[in-house]
């Protein structure tokens, strides 16, 4: 509760910047009076000045912590009237309680302001600084009265007005310069509980129809038809209790928990071994190494032993499948380690039909004291401390417990137990880190008789990146060039510049270096400017130290180095973005929905290795959306394995990808051919757009992959997905936001630069999962980000030629079909052709309303035929059922090339490189025009909905409006001035661009 008491929300009101003139002389006398959770704070006036610097902090209670989420900070600014009372309005920002950070993330943000209402006339930015901190040295500021009046003039914060009869003190502290330097203050990290903001779903509860067969499986056939065996199957399974049936779960058992309800229930055994005392002594010397193992049937789990140990202790769970199980007793045997044969020393015996079941939130079972038996079924010495109980996966002890699927003893290798159990990972949060090295200083080079040939190579980590070398004529060499890198916190590495002088080819000398601790580099969310600031240089270890007492000036670099917090770095493919968010957390808007996935089983999959002379395969599941990683357990040697594992996740953006993918563990100690390596089995990505709110999808996908011989089927995955959104208006309202962070768009990076950047960010998360207990391995992140996507293939190549040409089939059909109009092919609609032509030309005001709602009823007539399941990889449309051996061979080659001498490999890896781009293009070209295609195809329900909805309206409008307006409107708005244009993309291109295409069925 301490914590909870201590919180604070700081305000840091630094600046504001070309304000509206209100006092009638060119100027404004400005204040900004700050309102949170009832308290009400104002900074001093700044008079005539319409950039006034403020610097001043204030810090409101925060009374309920939970509740943080729901409220919100206004700051209003205002125009001091002088001599009166009067104030006069010039802008706001409203900030909600969902984008408040601790103060170690907290950076200057620039907020544009904002109306009061529709004829409000603003302009400008205010600079504030949010953050939440728990220090309990930092006092509450004073708030001021709701009847108080503005504040005086340069008045003393310390002495009241002297009208005021009620002394009221309004507190604030001022800011350091920041162009001063002071030591930064070291302040503790606030400690936020944030609220649970995430609803279940909950399927209405209906009359059970009749009975369904136990496997009620609908194919679906996709515009590009492809064989039945690789099209996506519709089930109908049993989740939660109930069936699903057309995408809701009709409840037949009213008494089953929903916490898993979009997976099937499975039943369990669970024993849990806590401890044995006074056990009797097996030989003369009194010793025992005692071990328990517990049968069933055919199965059966041993706890390690313990040397010399009459009252050990193991706390060990064990899980048995219900439907594996052949007997009707469990048998609990204590053993004596020994080096020939172990020795029996009592045992515990279960009736399967007595033990009790437990569903949670149940409190967990008690263990009890059970007197030991020998083999006759006669009591003997000691005890045995057990809890058995049936229960599901929902149970807090399944995820830790030894599971009989797993096969595995318990006595293995600690990481081996780890290798198999599910478990959820977070990938670091990442960081642009720019540099601007713009020039040196007082250069010393080794040799006087030539002018240094210098350039300045930083490095962080394994990236390494160099400036364009300047001859140094004068020893201040000039660059102003930027070297961007990826960096992930905690920061570990630290950014280390080396001034070098290129001697002759292929021989460097180092002239200095500084070495610069990220954790003390400047984060920024905006385009603000960041201070430069000279860096000294160390000069190299082998240096003339009676050189050096000689010179008079010491060598230094200029730069300018910021986190740049309001860029998404990417780190998969930009076609498969699982998350759009930049990386500060105070640009972060809150979630429109929840994202629920149940990873059933799978069937059918191919044998990846042979163990006791036949083929098997030990697989598990890797999800990824956001910065979320789930890794449910392996079921070892079954290739029909079940899951039944359900995970959740928040949903930002409906533009956005989940991909979930299959994997045969090679870390159980099999000998595998291709080393330690997990062997990828096949993927699936689901653009969350494409699904229906509410509904529950459960399909099976097959898995496909490419081999060298050609694409394969590996087996199907059997997958529940629902999204559910908590907030329609918020969803609708990303149509129109920009797909990317502001800052993408204000300072956009070139192609070249976003390549190389996703290549380090995807290194550094592979290598940061890799660090994880069990570790999520390289191969798997890089098959999941799709690290490949960008390289040369002719089977691409040709797959996006085809959907160019898909696309501009419409255009043809229409240029033949007026063709035939033009012929008289069809006198009948040749007459009637003529007579909508004579019309619209005698009326055009009707062309436009005509079209808008000539679309509006294709899409309302769509609405019939709309897709009513997820998409998925298409090998027609992926061009690999009738590919060349050849063009095979091409795309699994090694990069660069081992097939050919280095004369050819050179120009091979060449035309790979540009053919990579222009696949690129044509692919970005198809995706434009497969957008237009989804405008009415209901792919995405609500965009198609809310286009719909525009088309009926503007048909209106423009059937009222004259069309001249319109056509005066529409050519005056397109040539508006400058000054009337925004940076950002517009709406209808914002819409735009979150349309789905066809990328997600290409393999």
């Amino acid at each position: 509760m301490t914590i909870l008491n201590n919180l604070k929300l700081g305000i840091d009101v630094v600046s504001a910047h070309n304000l509206m003139p209100k006092d009638g002389q060119g100027s404004s006398s400005a204040f900004v009076e700050l309102n949170f959770d009832g308290q009400r704070f104002r900074t001093t006036i700044k008079e005539k000045d319409l950039n006034p610097v403020w610097n001043e902090s204030f810090y409101f209670n925060i009374s309920d912590p939970s509740n943080l989420h729901n409220l919100a900070l206004d700051a209003y600014v205002y125009n001091n009237t002088r001599g009166t009372s009067n104030r006069s309005f010039l802008g706001k920002v409203s900030i909600s309680g969902t984008s408040f950070v601790p103060h170690s993330d907290a950076v200057i943000l620039h907020y544009p302001l904002e109306k009061r209402g529709i004829f409000s006339h603003v302009r400008g930015e205010l600079g504030l600084k949010v953050y939440i901190t728990d220090d309990p040295s930092i006092k509450t500021s004073t708030p001021i009265s709701t009847a108080e009046d503005i504040p005086a003039v340069n008045q003393s914060v310390n002495d009241p007005p002297p009208s005021r009869k009620k002394e009221v003190r309004h507190t604030f502290h001022h800011l350091p310069n920041p162009n001063q330097s002071q030591p930064a203050q070291q302040q503790s990290p606030a400690v936020v509980p944030m609220p649970q903001q995430l609803t279940k779903h909950m399927a209405d509860e209906m009359k059970a129809p009749e009975p369904l067969p136990p496997k009620l499986v609908r194919m679906h056939s996709a515009s590009s038809a492809q064989p039945a065996d690789y099209a996506l199957k519709e089930t109908s399974p049993f989740l939660g209790g109930g069936r699903v049936v057309g995408g809701r779960v009709i409840r037949t058992d009213k008494t089953a928990s929903c916490t898993y309800d979009l997976v099937e229930q499975m039943h369990f055994l669970f024993v849990r071994v806590v401890k044995a005392r006074e056990l009797p002594a097996m030989d003369v010397t009194g010793s025992l190494d005692p071990y328990v193992e517990v049968r069933i049937g055919n199965y059966k789990g041993i706890t390690k032993h313990i040397e010399k140990q009459q009252n050990p202790h193991w706390n060990v769970v064990f899980a048995f499948s219900r439907e594996r199980m052949q007997a009707s007793v469990l048998e609990v045997v204590i053993k004596d380690k020994d080096l020939v044969k172990d020795d029996f020393v009592g045992l515990v015996r279960f009736d399967l039909n007595e033990v009790p079941k437990r569903v949670p939130p149940d409190s967990p079972l008690a263990p009890e004291w059970y007197r030991l038996e020998d083999k006759k079924g006669d009591k003997i010495k000691g005890e045995l401390m057990l809890a058995v109980w049936i229960g599901t996966q929902a149970d807090e002890s399944f995820p830790d417990a030894w599971l009989s699927d797993a096969a595995i003893p318990i006595d293995s290798s600690a990481a081996a137990l780890a290798a198999i159990r599910s478990k959820v990972y977070h990938a670091p949060r990442l960081w642009y880190v720019r540099v601007n090295v713009v020039e040196a200083q007082d250069l010393i080079p080794t040799e006087k008789t030539r002018f240094p040939d210098v350039y300045v190579k930083g490095h962080i980590g394994n990236q390494v990146l160099r400036t364009k070398p300047v001859q140094a004529r004068n020893f201040n060499p000039l660059w102003n060039e930027d070297l961007l890198f990826v960096a992930a916190e905690p920061f570990e590495d630290h950014l280390i510049l080396t001034v070098e002088d290129r001697v002759a080819p292929g021989k460097d000398e180092i002239l200095g270096r500084v070495i610069i601790p990220l954790t003390m580099v400047e984060k920024r969310a905006d385009d603000r400017i960041v201070h430069s600031r000279w860096f000294n240089l160390e000069k190299p270890v082998a240096v003339d130290v009676d050189q050096l007492k000689k010179d008079k000036f010491a060598s230094r670099l200029h730069l300018r180095v910021c986190l740049d917090g309001g860029y998404h770095v990417l780190d998969e493919s930009t076609h498969y973005s699982s998350d759009l968010r930049p990386t500060a957390k105070q640009l972060w808007k809150p979630s429109i929905g929840l994202l629920e996935l149940g990873v059933l089983n799978a069937v059918g999959l191919h044998p990846m290795k042979t163990r006791d002379g036949k083929g098997t395969s030990d697989t598990y599941c890797v999800a990824k959306y956001g910065h979320k990683w789930v890794r449910t357990r392996t079921v070892v040697d079954n290739l029909s394995p079940k899951y039944n594992e359900q995970y959740t996740w928040e949903v930002f953006d409906p533009a956005t990808v989940l991909t979930v993918g299959v994997f045969d563990n090679s870390q159980l100690g099999d000998k595998n051919p291709n080393g330690n390596k997990d062997l990828k089995i096949g993927k699936v990505r689901i653009r969350i757009s494409t699904l229906e709110t509410g509904r529950v999808y459960t399909h099976s996908y097959p898995l496909l992959v490419l081999h060298p011989t050609g694409v394969k089927k590996m087996g199907e995955l059997h997958l529940a997905i629902r999204f559910s959104c908590t907030s329609l208006a918020n969803m609708l309202y990303t149509y129109s936001r920009p797909l990317l962070p502001k800052m993408h768009y204000i300072r956009p990076f070139t192609v070249m630069q976003l390549d190389m950047l996703r290549h380090q960010a995807v290194n550094i998360v592979a290598t940061r999962l890799g660090r994880a207990e069990p570790p999520l391995r390289k191969e798997v992140v890089e098959y999941m980000s799709d690290v490949d996507s960008h390289l040369w293939s002719m089977r691409r190549s040709k797959a996006n030629f085809f959907r160019l040409m898909s696309i501009f089939s419409g255009l043809f059909a229409v240029g033949k079909w007026f063709g035939d109009i033009c012929m008289w092919k069809k006198p009948v609609t040749t007459v009637l052709v003529h007579l909508l032509f004579l019309m619209l030309v005698s009326f055009p005001e009707l062309i436009l309303p005509t079209i808008f709602l000539y679309m509006f009823l294709i899409g309302i007539w769509n609405f019939r035929y709309r897709p009513r399941y997820p998409p998925h990889m298409n090998t027609k449309l992926s061009q690999a059922e009738a590919v060349h051996p050849d063009e095979l061979d091409e795309e699994f080659d090694t990069f660069p090339t081992s097939r050919s001498p280095d004369l050819v490999r050179m120009r091979y890896d060449r035309l790979r490189s540009v053919a990579g781009r222009i696949q690129t293009v044509v692919g970005d070209i198809a995706t434009q025009g497969e957008r237009f295609q989804s405008l009415l195809s209901w792919r995405d329900p609500r965009a198609t909905a809310i286009f719909v909805t525009f088309c009926l309206v503007a048909a209106l409008v423009m059937y009222v409006t004259p069309f001249q307006v319109i056509a005066a409107l529409a050519g005056l708005y397109a040539m508006r001035h400058p000054r009337f244009r925004y940076r950002l993309p517009s709406v209808p291109i914002n819409f735009f661009r979150r349309l789905p295409a066809r990328t997600d069925s290409l393999l």
